[in-house]
C-alpha cells in the first residue's frame, strides 16, 4: 500500500501556496490526492491511513468548493542530479544512475574468448591466439578475468581456454567480493562461496548468477556495473563473453596494461588461421560443418574452420556459434556483428 507516498506528495503541493493561488492550487492537489488514492484502492483496502484519507479528501473538496474534475497539481520537479539523491538500491543499478546523472543511457562494449582462443576485443579486432598458461582478459577497477589455456592436443601450437577465473570486487553499498570459477566439466551455477548473489548488502541482489544450461551456459548480470557476463563450455574449451559499460571497461591505470579484452593478444602470441590450417580433420570437411551453424563465413566461421581441423572435435562449431549468439545479444551496434578479414 503506497498511502504515505500520496500523503507526503499532497504536503509537499500545497506547502508552498500563498495568498490568490492558494484556492486554485489547493483544488488541484486535492484533485491528484485523490488520484493518487485511487490508483492504490486495490492494494490499500485494508488499511486504515487509506480510508481516512479518502475521507479527508472529500471533507476538504466540499469545503473549499473543490469540483471533482479540473486540472491536476503539476508533478514534483526533479531533484538536480547528485549520488546523494539515489536510494541505496538506485545507486546498485548502474543504467539507472547513470541516466539521473547523464540524462542519457551508457554505451556499452563487448569482448568475447572462445575456441583456440579467438579474442574479440571491446574495440571489435579479432586476433587468434597461442597464448599457453594464465592470462587476464580483464583488469579494472571493478572486475578481474583470468583465462588459463593449455594446448588443444599434444604438440599442437593451438590452445583453448580450460580455466576462467572471474573477480566481482567488493563495491561498498552494493556487493561482497565475489568469485567464480569455472573448469572443463565443472560450470557451477553458483560463486566459490556457494551464493548466488552478491551477498547481505543493500544492494546485494545487483549481482546474480543462473543457469542458462546445465553445465552448458551460466550467465552472470551485475547489474551495479551494467555488465553482463556468458561461460559457456562446448566440447573439451570454455567460452568467455561480456557486454560491459563503456565507463566500467575503460576504468583502469596504466600498469593495467595487459588486458586481453583492451588490446588484444600481444604479437608474439598471434597465430595466422589460414597458416594453422593442418590437423587430423580435412579444410574442406570442416568447413561442411561449420556451415551448417555459421552461414556467413566471416571471422566466427574462420575460427569455426580452425578450431575443427587442428582439435578433430566436430563440438568446436558449438563454441563459434555460442560466441555468435552471445554477441548478437551483447553488441550494442547490430551492424558490427560480422567482421570479415
Amino acid at each position: 500500500c503506497k498511502i504515505l507516498r500520496c500523503n507526503s506528495e499532497y504536503v509537499a503541493a500545497t506547502l508552498n501556496l500563498r495568498g490568490a493561488e492558494r484556492g486554485t492550487g489547493y483544488c488541484d492537489a486535492l484533485r491528484s490526492y485523490s488520484r493518487c488514492t485511487r490508483r492504490t484502492a486495490r492494494t490499500c483496502r485494508g488499511d486504515l491511513a487509506y480510508h481516512s484519507a479518502v475521507h479527508g479528501i472529500e471533507d476538504l473538496m466540499i469545503h473549499n468548493n473543490c469540483s471533482k474534475e479540473g486540472p491536476t497539481s503539476p508533478p514534483r520537479p526533479r531533484p538536480p542530479p547528485n549520488h546523494q539523491g539515489l536510494e541505496p538500491l538506485a545507486m546498485c543499478d548502474y543504467e539507472k544512475s547513470f541516466v539521473y546523472k547523464h540524462g542519457q543511457a551508457p554505451s556499452y562494449q563487448h569482448c568475447a574468448a572462445f575456441g583456440d582462443p579467438h579474442i574479440r576485443t571491446f574495440h571489435d579486432d579479432f586476433h587468434t591466439c597461442r597464448v599457453e598458461g594464465s592470462w587476464p582478459l580483464l583488469d579494472n577497477e571493478y572486475l578481474f578475468v583470468q583465462a588459463t589455456s593449455s594446448p588443444v592436443a599434444k604438440g599442437s601450437n593451438a590452445t583453448v581456454t580450460s580455466k576462467l577465473t572471474i573477480i566481482f570486487k567488493n563495491m561498498k553499498e552494493c556487493i561482497d567480493q565475489k568469485v567464480y570459477q569455472a573448469e572443463i566439466d565443472n560450470l557451477p551455477a553458483a560463486f566459490e562461496d556457494g551464493s548466488v548473489n552478491g551477498g547481505e548488502r543493500p544492494g546485494g541482489s545487483s549481482l546474480a548468477i543462473r543457469e542458462r544450461s546445465a553445465g552448458r551456459h551460466v550467465e552472470i548480470r551485475a547489474e551495479y556495473i551494467g555488465t553482463t557476463i556468458a561461460v559457456r563450455q562446448a566440447g573439451r574449451q570454455l567460452s568467455f563473453s561480456i557486454r560491459a559499460a563503456e565507463e566500467v571497461a575503460r576504468a583502469f591505470t596504466e600498469e593495467q596494461d595487459l588486458q586481453l579484452c583492451v588490446t588484444g593478444c600481444p604479437r608474439s602470441q598471434r597465430i595466422s588461421r589460414s597458416e594453422g590450417c593442418q590437423g587430423p580433420v580435412a579444410a574442406e570437411v570442416a568447413r561442411a560443418l561449420c556451415k551448417e551453424l555459421l552461414p556467413v563465413e566471416d571471422v566466427y566461421f574462420q575460427s569455426c574452420v580452425f578450431d575443427v581441423v587442428t582439435s578433430g572435435d566436430a563440438n568446436f562449431t558449438m563454441a563459434a556459434h555460442g560466441a555468435l549468439e552471445d554477441a548478437r545479444v551483447f553488441l550494442p551496434d547490430a551492424e558490427k556483428l560480422h567482421i570479415f578479414q
